[in-house]
Formats: structure tokens, C-alpha cells, sequence
């Protein structure tokens, strides 16, 4: 067998694997044509796959209008591939050195939840565990999460939690409130779980009895401080029961801009703000969370929108936290992201350096940006918990102008924050 026939042979196989087979047909033949002339290896393919899916899912022209100007050396040799892959990496890094841009409006995406099947199963146990993201190399409050649904109906273009269970299944526990009932909670200590992180908090209101189970536990142990974070507006349960005072509910905001082109199918950023500000005439604390802030041409007034409303609208005494962090990535879900067919999203198009074993945007990016939060939040400093989620230790001096010890000394401080308002709350009805 020639060196050309055992190459054709591995050819269709090392495209599959290299991902060259998610792209479209008129890419993956111009491809194919151009591994035949330059011998690619797999590992070099691998890389053009990889491009070839960040141009396509930014929006930009494809890797054969390009390959014309790439001017390779003379022959079809080692240099030659290297000189074109080294281009096509400077030219996709130049693209996410640019600030990104997005369309000043983009129509709003039909509800979440028509194309979700809901599962009732019976799971072998109560999904309790630490947050799942954290790390030593960052500041951690020590979160504690409680998986009370599998998967989330929205459909966020940075979010990798669909990947992790069942396409468009969602799944629910029969006997969650079973689970919940018999959970020993050590009356001297103070918990903080959260439900928002395996799917949407609220987005399926009481469906299988789950907010009805949540709201008994945080009844049973005040000593609870159980967070509901959403991008929902569905508050309708909120709104008709009695919540208990250790009940915090938060919302993840971000521009509309941003809501309308990476935060497919989720309520509005006004829906947000609407729904929170009923919570809170109901005296429900409530929270927000800018976590992922996004760089993007407007950022800056656009958040700054935000945060001038937020001071407007919201009492210090009403609001108990605001988290502030953006979009880091490890490689695995990078891969994940790009294996979604069909994706059309920004979101990777940013410069992406180490950031505590991750991928992130460089310092000099996140310190503008979270101090801009900071700053436009000014008279909410000493009153409300201001805390960076998932981020370096080093970027709270630069941000806040003070710092924590160690994760310990943080989770304390946020509990200790926490229970003063919902102290405040409890005798505020009682």
C-alpha cells in the first residue's frame, strides 16, 4: 500500500475525531481537499477543527474565504502546514482581542420549557455536595448545593450543565421531599445551600412537590440559609405561600444585550428586576448576582445601567448579597461548548489566559470590570455582602480595597452578613 492510500484510509476517520465532521459540508470538503495537499497530521487537524468551529459559531467568514491570503511556502512540506495553522491561531487571537459586538436588538427566544421532557424517577439519594466549580487556587465561600432538579430548561450559550445530563430531559426526584425530611442538620451549625446550580431554582415553580419540600426544610432549621438563584420570573408559589425568613432568593442579571444573543430563552432583564422587587414588597430577601460579567464594545454602560437602577430601586436593608465574576472555562467544557451543533455565540471569542488552572480573561479585564460594579454600587457598601465568586484571592484588594485570610474567613463573614438581615427580617413580621 502507498504512503497516499494508507493516509486516504486514516483520512475520514481523523476528520470524525478531530471534529472536522460537526462543520458544514462546503468546510469539511474544502478541508479534506487541503489535508490531501498538505498531509496534515491528526493533532493538526484537531486544530483547524477547533478554529474552523470558533469562526462559525462567532460568526465569521470561513476558513476557505481566508486560506487565499495564508500565502504558504513553496511545496506541501512540514513549514508549509505550520506557517498556515500558525496564521489561522494569529487570526483568530486578533479576533479576541476585539471587543466583541452584538446587535443592538435580537428577537426574543419562545419559552423555555416547550421543548423539555420532564422525568419523575426515584434517585438512589439526596444530591448534596459542595459547589461543584470550586478550587483551592480561588476564594471559595464553601457553598453547599442541593441538587433538587437534573438539568436546566434555559439555554445559555457559557453554560455547560446540559452537557452533564440528558439533552433536553429534565429530571426529578419522587421522593425528594422524603430525602429532605430525613437529612440530619446539625442545629449549631450554620448552612448555606444553594439549589441553583444543577438547574433554574424557580423556572419549574412547584412542579413535583419541590418548593413545598424546600420550604418545610428551611422551616425545620432556621438555621438554613437556603439561596434560590434564577434568571426566572416565575414567582407565582413566591407570591401565594408564606416563605420563611432564611429563604433567599437571587437573580443572575446581565444587559439585555447580552440576555437576547448568550442567555437564550431566560426571562427579561426587566422580568428579573420586576420579579425581584415583588419578593421584596413581600419582605423576601433577595440577592443579585453579575456572574458571568461579559466584556463586550458596550459593557460598560449597558452594566452601568444596571447598577444605577438597582441603587434606585432596591433598599440596602432589602438586598442581601451581590456577587460579582465571569466566564472561566477548563478544557473540557471548551470541548463541550464547541460540540454543540448549531451554536451561534460570542462567547468564546475572548482572550483566554491561566487563571488559577482555568481559562479566563486576563486581570487588568476583570479588575476594570468588577470595579465598575463596585463603584456604580456604591451606596449599597455597607450594608449588603459584596463578594467575588469563583476568582483569585488576589483580585480582592484591587477591587474592594480589602480582603479574606482564607476561605473559612470568607464563608464566615457571608453567613454572619446573611443572618444580621434575616434577623432584621424576622422581626421586621414578627
Amino acid at each position: 500500500m502507498s504512503r497516499n492510500d494508507d493516509y486516504e484510509n486514516r483520512l475520514n476517520g481523523q476528520l470524525e475525531l478531530a471534529g472536522i465532521a460537526r462543520l458544514s459540508p462546503e468546510q469539511r470538503r474544502f478541508i479534506e481537499e487541503q489535508a490531501r495537499i498538505y498531509r496534515f497530521s491528526f493533532q493538526e487537524l484537531r486544530q483547524l477543527g477547533e478554529i474552523c468551529t470558533d469562526l462559525q459559531m462567532w460568526g465569521e467568514p470561513p476558513i476557505e474565504q481566508l486560506w487565499s491570503g495564508l500565502e504558504p511556502p513553496s511545496g506541501a512540506g512540514k513549514a508549509a502546514r505550520q506557517q498556515i495553522l500558525q496564521q489561522l491561531q494569529l487570526h483568530r487571537q486578533r479576533l479576541r482581542e476585539m471587543p466583541n459586538h452584538y446587535p443592538e436588538s435580537s428577537p426574543r427566544s419562545p419559552d423555555a420549557t416547550d421543548r423539555i421532557r420532564r422525568v419523575t424517577e426515584e434517585r438512589p439519594q439526596l444530591g448534596l455536595g459542595w459547589c461543584p466549580v470550586a478550587s483551592s487556587r480561588t476564594r471559595c465561600c464553601n457553598l453547599l448545593t442541593l441538587d433538587a432538579v437534573q438539568n436546566c430548561g434555559f439555554d445559555c450559550s457559557y453554560c455547560s450543565i446540559q452537557s452533564f445530563y440528558h439533552g433536553d430531559e429534565v429530571r426529578f426526584d419522587a421522593s425528594f421531599a422524603q430525602k429532605l425530611e430525613r437529612l440530619e442538620i446539625d442545629p449549631q451549625k450554620i448552612y448555606h445551600i444553594g439549589t441553583g446550580q444543577s438547574s433554574d431554582s424557580l423556572m419549574w415553580g412547584n412542579q413535583a412537590g419541590i418548593l413545598d419540600a424546600l420550604m418545610a426544610f428551611a422551616r425545620r432549621h432556621p438555621n438554613v440559609i437556603l439561596e434560590l438563584k434564577t434568571k426566572s420570573k416565575n414567582i407565582a408559589y413566591l407570591l401565594k405561600n408564606d416563605i420563611p425568613p432564611n429563604v433567599l432568593c437571587t437573580w443572575s442579571l446581565n444587559p439585555q444585550t447580552l440576555i437576547d444573543n448568550e442567555e437564550h430563552l431566560t426571562a427579561s432583564l426587566e422580568e428579573r428586576l420586576v420579579a425581584a422587587r415583588q419578593l421584596a414588597d413581600r419582605g423576601i430577601l433577595v440577592g443579585f448576582h453579575f456572574h458571568p460579567m461579559i466584556h463586550y464594545d458596550r459593557w460598560r454602560e449597558e452594566y452601568g445601567a444596571i447598577f444605577s437602577r438597582l441603587v434606585e430601586v432596591f433598599e440596602p436593608a432589602e438586598v442581601a448579597l451581590v456577587s460579582l465574576g465571569t466566564l472561566t472555562y477548563i478544557k473540557s467544557v471548551l470541548k463541550k461548548l464547541r460540540g454543540r451543533e448549531g451554536l451561534r455565540s460570542q462567547i468564546l471569542k475572548m482572550p483566554m489566559v491561566e487563571a488559577a488552572g482555568k481559562l479566563s480573561y486576563p486581570d487588568a479585564i476583570k479588575i476594570e470590570m468588577f470595579s465598575h460594579a463596585y463603584t456604580g454600587l456604591t451606596p449599597w457598601h455597607d450594608q449588603v455582602f459584596f463578594y467575588l465568586c469563583m476568582e483569585s484571592p488576589t483580585l480582592w484588594q484591587p477591587v474592594f480595597g480589602f480582603e479574606y485570610a482564607d476561605n473559612g474567613a470568607l464563608e464566615q463573614a457571608m453567613k454572619q452578613s446573611y443572618l444580621a438581615k434575616i434577623e432584621q427580617r424576622r422581626r421586621g413580621i414578627g
